[in-house]
């Protein structure tokens, strides 16, 4: 474990890629909630989108992981730090989904939806912010 103290939940880590969960992993648990959560947010009232949002942010925050595994100068995860089956199989699968570009998207994409949830039904704690 790192000496670096974890940021609160629904964070994984500090700032240094984990060396016990592989970025495909990371990527299979961000794109199959993020899947599931933008159906159910089609198909649900704005009042009840609160519901959802720690499932959302919990999503962003496996999003967030990936990107620390590109080492410094390069533009995407190496093969290398693959360390699973199912994250070899899901890079060999989608291995442009690791490049830094699609990887900042994909992070900027899920804030929006928090951002929209938080705007629609207010943050934790509080009322909504209104449109």
């Amino acid at each position: 474990m790192a000496e670096e103290i974890p940021p609160p939940l629904p964070a994984f880590g500090g700032s240094q890629p984990s060396q016990i969960i592989d970025p495909g992993e990371f990527a299979d648990v961000a794109f199959r909630i993020s899947e599931s959560v933008g159906l159910e947010l089609l198909n649900t009232p704005e009042s009840e989108h609160h519901e959802l949002r720690d499932a959302v942010a919990y999503a962003l925050a496996a999003f967030e992981e990936i990107p620390k595994f590109i080492p410094a100068g390069e533009d995407a995860v190496p093969e290398s730090a693959f360390t699973s089956e199912a994250g070899r199989a899901r890079y060999r699968q989608e291995p442009r989904k690791f490049e830094r570009g699609i990887l900042e998207m994909n992070v900027r994409r899920a804030r929006a939806v928090l951002a929209g949830i938080d705007e629609v039904s207010g943050r934790p704690g509080g009322a909504p912010s209104g449109r």
